[in-house]
């Protein structure tokens, strides 16, 4: 019976040095790995139909890429092969290649990973963060012109824009 409990011990004390070792690991490298869960949809007040989103960060051939793959619902119906690769480490500055001639710009915010774009006329926010054992995936739509201007009455007020929210959507991604 004591064998049993030093031997449980052991594989316990393994998980949670192996747990914390991969906390602290720099980025990307904190991120590898095959992820999934649900993306939720939210349109003003109504909740969309979920999807399953999967976002797949795996090393590349070169030491500095990563291939950075997401998938919605299923491979066959939407997969999105693109390539993570740093521009000024540094600085926390990375780029998303689509392999397409688009390149998104990414950044390293305290312990969040995010970067804005604007296509057609709305005007993405995209937000990946590491919460212990789950990934939290965040994007807020916004329009992208303003849909009013306010202050700027005098030099000690300034003018403020504001956007009309379109949709927000959120994932709680996990390792499989």
């Amino acid at each position: 019976m004591l064998y049993k409990k030093q031997v449980l011990f052991f594989i316990i004390l393994v998980l949670v040095q192996g747990n914390l070792l991969a906390q602290n690991l720099p980025f990307p490298q904190n991120l590898v790995g095959k992820w999934k869960g649900n993306l939720i949809w939210y349109q003003g007040l109504q909740q969309r139909p979920g999807v399953q989103m999967e976002l797949h960060i795996l090393p590349a051939d070169s030491t500095d890429h990563y291939t950075w793959r997401i998938i919605y619902g299923t491979a066959q119906k939407d997969n999105r092969p693109y390539i993570l690769k740093p521009f000024n480490k540094e600085r926390g500055h990375w780029l998303i290649d689509e392999l397409n001639s688009i390149v998104l710009d990414q950044f390293l915010i305290g312990d969040r990973f995010c970067g804005t774009f604007t296509v057609e006329g709305n005007t993405i926010l995209n937000s990946y963060q590491l919460s212990g054992d789950s990934l939290l995936v965040e994007f807020y739509n916004y329009q992208e012109k303003p849909i009013v201007i306010t202050g700027g009455g005098d030099t000690t007020i300034p003018k403020i824009k504001t956007y009309g929210m379109r949709s927000h959507q959120r994932a709680v991604l996990r390792r499989f």
